[in-house]
């Protein structure tokens, strides 16, 4: 189950360059709220594939893009630009003795789908450096169920929790940065 958890943290902080940049940066558009299905797939990593649906409105997406986005501490870089196509982020970021410099194209009209496609090299002090990536495949499916509220997310298995409870998932993984 922490694996699950920390898969889903993963994909979380990728979803955090959605809402919001950083105020220096470009501003992302926020999502159409309602219901979205993530497919998350990623290589080079022994993190499973998972598909979830979450649950959001602006107010959730903006608030997922401070709690989950590492801040100026942890990341030597963060940049986010428009491009012709979405946007571009770069980063490198340095948690846990684990340095990951990561690349991510986003495109979509965060109505109807986007797509996030990531590539991450990490290094460890004194372990081997890994590549990965990641792609997520994000579509609208509607309103959220009558049983939702924004922030519900209902991961692989049917389990279900609200972002917004983050208290709750940092005592899941006690590694997470408290902030």
């Amino acid at each position: 189950m922490t694996r699950l958890l920390l898969s889903l943290l993963s994909g979380l902080g990728l979803l955090a360059l959605l809402p919001a940049a950083d105020a220096q940066a470009v501003d992302l558009p926020v999502r159409k709220a309602g219901l979205w299905e993530m497919k998350m797939v990623r290589t080079g990593s022994s993190v499973p594939d998972m598909t979830m649906q979450h649950c959001t409105d602006a107010t959730t997406d903006k608030q997922m893009s401070t709690t989950f986005s590492p801040g100026k501490e942890t990341c030597a870089k963060q940049d986010v630009q428009k491009t012709a196509t979405g946007y571009v982020s770069d980063s490198v970021c340095a948690v846990a003795g684990i340095t990951v410099t990561s690349h991510a194209e986003i495109t979509g009209d965060f109505n109807s789908a986007y797509t996030v496609k990531s590539t991450a090299h990490s290094e460890r002090s004194g372990g081997p450096a890994r590549d990965s990536t990641t792609t997520i495949e994000a579509k609208w499916l509607g309103a959220c169920k009558a049983d939702q509220k924004p922030g519900d997310i209902v991961m692989p298995g049917g389990m279900k929790m609200n972002i917004l409870e983050l208290d709750k998932l940092k005592a899941m993984v006690p590694q997470l940065p408290q902030k």
